[in-house]
């Protein structure tokens, strides 16, 4: 049997991304990482440590627990996606996000579901307004959180649902729900499945509240969500019925593009 080719760093490695592949390392491989323990791994000051691991829970690989210790995000946890079908997805919702991101005056998302997390895949910044939420492109959320999340997964019975949240999957996933706290989840999508949106007030992020509504297939099923994000002080544009008709409206012309496809 040969043996496996020996890595070398590269020579021109950059310390703090070293340094924070260093730190998911040790969250993949521990389970749970403190500060103090993070900062003498990477022999920096904590509050380098910090920094570099709060940018880690902004991605989503990070999440930090009521006893402030940092464990795996659902970046970190969420399976590789087949790129294939996501690349044709953006192609034909670039360009509606585009206008919708222009119509709206805010952040427009397009974001996929895999398993109970979703991935954001493509990110439109406006330019309307001086304070905006930014780009999000390849950062994971709690589905169960997240306005897109919610909007794609109001379209499962309840009986896939409780294979992504009652199971002994996601218990080691981290994700499992017991039956009262299951019950109330699973009400609470059937408001967004009448409504067709979801809404998300800082579940996700300090600041940032977002809009989501559903690309659905051929057969009903969710495909994709796009979400417009606020920032909180305009969170009242969420609320605004022209703006939901509007994001509504182009989940309708994603869904019109990728059925003229096939």
């Amino acid at each position: 049997m040969n043996a496996p080719p020996r890595r070398t760093p590269p020579s021109y490695e950059i310390r703090s991304v070293g340094s924070a592949l260093t730190l998911l390392q040790m969250l993949r491989d521990q389970g749970a990482v403190r500060i103090s323990e993070a900062a003498a791994q990477l022999d920096v000051a904590p509050s380098t440590a910090h920094r570099l691991m709060q940018m880690l829970v902004f991605r989503g690989f990070a999440v930090q627990d009521d006893s402030r210790v940092y464990r795996p995000g659902p970046g970190l946890l969420a399976p590789v996606t087949d790129d294939v079908p996501n690349r044709r997805l953006r192609g034909v919702a670039r360009p509606i996000i585009e206008l919708l991101a222009q119509r709206v005056g805010e952040t427009v998302n397009l974001q996929v579901r895999v398993g109970t997390t979703v991935r954001f895949l493509s990110t439109v910044e406006s330019n309307a307004a001086v304070v905006q939420v930014g780009d999000r492109r390849g950062a994971v959320l709690d589905a169960a959180a997240a306005s897109g999340g919610l909007a794609l997964l109001a379209l499962l019975e309840e009986a896939d649902l409780a294979r992504l949240y009652r199971s002994g999957t996601a218990r080691s996933l981290g994700v499992h729900m017991e039956e009262e706290r299951f019950g109330a989840f699973v009400r609470s999508l059937t408001w967004v499945r009448d409504m067709g949106l979801a809404v998300n007030r800082e579940r996700t992020e300090s600041g940032v509240v977002a809009l989501g509504a559903p690309v659905r297939g051929p057969s009903g099923e969710g495909v994709a969500a796009v979400t417009i994000a606020v920032p909180h002080m305009r969170a009242h544009v969420v609320d605004d019925v022209a703006v939901r008709r509007v994001l509504v409206q182009a989940c309708a012309d994603i869904e019109l593009g990728l059925a003229e496809q096939d």
